[in-house]
């Protein structure tokens, strides 16, 4: 019974680091990623699609991106919606080619960027308490059932601390690795 409690509370806290390492990939930092795409719609022929799939998207270099339409056509669209875009990235077409141009992030930005960063940890590190919370009270419940005895009960609620504490450390290396990322110029 413990031991599927711990479990259950492990495999959801390791989802929510990694639902964190996702949303992170999407944060802007001086470096060129299609992540920074990945996310953006476009209009086609009448239905909401992702940029993905209407479209090639590459790395061309450090700083820039390449997005190169399937079809003619979408040229105008695509620039449109990455212009509408809140990325704040401004695109240049030459022929069926959009070049994505990414400036170097100022001083200020990047302090901007870094506090989102910390509170995308904070929503994280909140979402492990609650898993936390809720396998606690899992664990009082057998215990109030008398399914379990008390010392059973507290070796539970120690074991389910220590793993939140590791998750918790993790979600800090996540954030101060991305925090380095953005701070280094």
């Amino acid at each position: 019974m413990l031991e599927e409690i711990n479990k259950n509370a492990q495999t959801r806290m390791a989802k929510s680091v990694e639902s964190l390492r996702h949303d992170l990939t999407h944060l802007r930092t001086g470096r060129a990623s299609v992540a920074l795409v990945d996310q953006l719609i476009v209009p086609y022929y009448g239905s909401d699609v992702p940029l993905t799939q209407v479209a090639n998207v590459a790395v061309a270099d450090a700083r820039s991106l390449t997005i190169t339409p399937f079809e003619k056509p979408m040229v105008a669209v695509v620039e449109k919606a990455i212009l509408g875009s809140n990325l704040g990235l401004t695109p240049t077409t030459v022929g069926a080619v959009i070049r994505i141009n990414l400036p170097a992030l100022t001083e200020e930005r990047r302090k901007e960027l870094s506090k989102q960063v910390a509170g995308e940890g904070e929503n994280a590190k909140v979402a492990i308490r609650n898993i936390r919370r809720d396998s606690i009270h899992q664990v009082k419940e057998l215990l109030k059932d008398k399914q379990i005895s008390e010392d059973e009960a507290h070796r539970g609620e120690d074991d389910i601390q220590k793993v939140t504490d590791k998750f918790v450390k993790e979600v800090d290396a996540v954030v101060k690795n991305k925090e380095d990322e953005l701070m280094a110029i």
